[in-house]
């Protein structure tokens, strides 16, 4: 079967399974449709490219399961127009899907294998609207102006308040948060006026947030 074959054939069984979910949002579907997963999977994995699983990558990073990835993506709403941070690239999945969506995508690691490697596969598929950083993301991103939306993809103890004077009124983020030693939970703050809104939504494999830049990789 060619990578072409596997992206077609892994992509309608991504969607039959996230309309089972009551996932059907036309732009991002599309999104996704257009961002061939195989590209950010490391080629002894590419036959899970569209599964459930969690897939390792370098620095001791891992790819979510493609079925995660979209429902956070679902949750976090992205519309045309809008300015995103991500402080987490990765293998730069989530920003490549994100980045066909809104008008500017931010994205940041602190490992600087992954957000070269992800550069790589921006300039590949073409993708001029997304800005790959090599950054500590720990405290926010200060300087860069506000954002619609701001994506976490390392897990905090405590929900990371500081973030709020980088997002505009109306504007919303996602990030894991530690619930005990060993249970993690995606949540979504809203922001409206000075105070915000808190939605708990569901379980998630990730990791504690790690401050400052990775000395080596």
């Amino acid at each position: 079967m060619t990578v072409r074959q596997v992206e077609k054939e892994g992509f309608a069984a991504l969607v039959l399974r996230l309309r089972s979910e009551g996932i059907s949002d036309i732009n991002l579907l599309t999104a996704v449709e257009q961002t061939p997963r195989a590209l950010f999977v490391p080629p002894q994995f590419a036959d899970d490219a569209y599964s459930t699983r969690t897939i390792p990558i370098e620095c001791g990073s891992f790819l979510e399961g493609v079925d995660l990835a979209i429902r956070i993506l679902h949750h976090l709403k992205v519309k045309p127009g809008q300015r995103v941070l991500e402080v987490g690239t990765g293998s730069g999945f989530m920003a490549a899907v994100i980045g066909r969506m809104a008008e500017r995508v931010l994205t940041v690691d602190r490992y600087k294998t992954l957000t070269t490697n992800a550069q790589r596969r921006m300039d590949q598929l073409g993708l001029r609207s997304i800005i790959v950083r090599h950054a500590d993301g720990s405290n926010g991103l200060q300087g860069e102006g506000t954002f619609d939306r701001i994506l976490v993809t390392a897990a905090f103890n405590s929900m990371p308040r500081f973030y709020a004077d980088q997002l505009v009124s109306g504007g919303s983020m996602i990030a894991p948060l530690m619930i005990t030693e060993d249970q993690c939970r995606m949540v979504r703050l809203t922001k409206t006026g000075s105070r915000f809104e808190r939605e708990e939504l569901f379980e998630v494999p990730y990791l504690p947030i790690v401050p400052r830049l990775a000395s080596q990789l």
